[in-house]
């Protein structure tokens, strides 16, 4: 057998596929392995490129091989499947992603390191608490509905909805009723309560890591956007410029272009969805503050106010956010704000 320089891994839960190509590109090696088997096989290949599709698991499997002195690479699913030249399935995919590592216009993703990866969980068990706040909210306000109990949005009336659930003395409310509530009401509290200390840590990494010290310095940027932006973008200089990576993140207008003429829509919302929706989140709290402020980044937000819609600013203010944290985390220099 030719000597295999490039393979495509078709990750899986339990059965992995390997296509491998020499270095004229033809293929000398097909095989179905169990997981087990997959660091054994790798182990006794010579080095070579090894492309995965960036999936679940892949930045793992993507450190393990690299231990063994391959170089690998991961791609977005979305660039792999133009190569899928028949049917899909895993001998299909694993050709596929073989065929598209090898191109030399195709974009990879970054390898996260198990501190990035452990970071990034952080932040993904605080979304997953918030978004379980937010449903036993909704649950406990519609339930309170069909006894007539109404109170006013945010936390005054959450507040007042929770006394009448624990008085007792409250007859709106039937018996089982009351206390069925207050069992929500008990994991609200638990909820809040874990949501809290998640918090307490992610502000305590942002205080530790020079990185996100940089970064918080930055109007609009808080302990939660830099810690999400040291774990997921990781070493900035992968890439390019600061337009680039907002353009990873989605920041950047759609384009529809054809015969000349350049037709641009609204965000693209590719990359990170997280991430984004928390810079736009940052972006949105400094415009509501910006009228009045002096300074060059102020200035600049309150012109554009006066001539584009709100949430277009906005979205311009993130895509700012993004590429001043791609000048700081790619030059490791402090954040100075321009003077007017």
């Amino acid at each position: 057998m030719q000597q295999v320089t490039t393979v495509g891994l078709d990750l899986a839960k339990n059965l992995f596929q390997v296509h491998g190509a020499d270095a004229q590109g033809r293929p000398v090696l097909k095989r179905r392995l169990a997981r087990e088997k997959v660091r054994e096989f790798f182990a006794n290949l010579p080095p070579c490129l090894v492309g995965l599709e960036a999936c679940a698991a892949a930045h793992y499997w993507a450190r393990e091989l690299a231990t063994l002195g391959h170089e690998v690479r991961l791609m977005p699913p979305q660039y792999v499947r133009p190569y899928v030249k028949t049917n899909k399935h895993d001998a299909a995919d694993a050709e596929a992603i073989c065929e598209a590592v090898q191109r030399p216009g195709m974009r990879f993703v970054p390898v996260k390191g198990e501190e990035q990866q452990a970071l990034l969980v952080l932040h993904r068990v605080r979304e997953q608490l918030l978004k379980q706040r937010t449903a036993t909210i909704n649950a406990l306000r519609a339930h309170l509905a069909e006894f007539g109990v109404v109170a006013a949005q945010r936390r005054t009336g959450l507040r007042e909805l929770l006394a009448v659930v624990a008085d007792a003395e409250d007859r709106r409310l039937p018996p089982l009723a009351r206390e069925l509530l207050r069992v929500l009401a008990e994991h609200l509290r638990a909820l809040e309560e874990r949501t809290a200390e998640v918090d307490r840590r992610l502000l305590a990494m942002a205080r530790d890591g020079d990185a996100c010290e940089r970064l918080t310095a930055v109007p609009g940027i808080g302990p939660v956007i830099a810690t999400a932006l040291a774990a997921t973008v990781g070493d900035a200089r992968v890439f390019a410029s600061g337009r680039h990576l907002a353009a990873w993140l989605g920041l950047v207008p759609r384009q529809h272009s054809s015969g000349g003429k350049e037709r641009l829509l609204g965000i693209s919302k590719r990359g990170d969805g997280y991430l984004r929706r928390q810079l736009m989140h940052g972006a949105r709290a400094l415009v509501a503050v910006s009228r009045g402020r002096e300074g060059r980044l102020w200035s600049w937000v309150n012109d554009l106010l006066a001539r584009r819609p709100y949430n277009v600013v906005v979205a311009a203010v993130a895509n700012k956010l993004a590429r001043i944290a791609w000048a700081l985390l790619s030059r490791g220099e402090d954040y100075r704000a321009a003077a007017a």
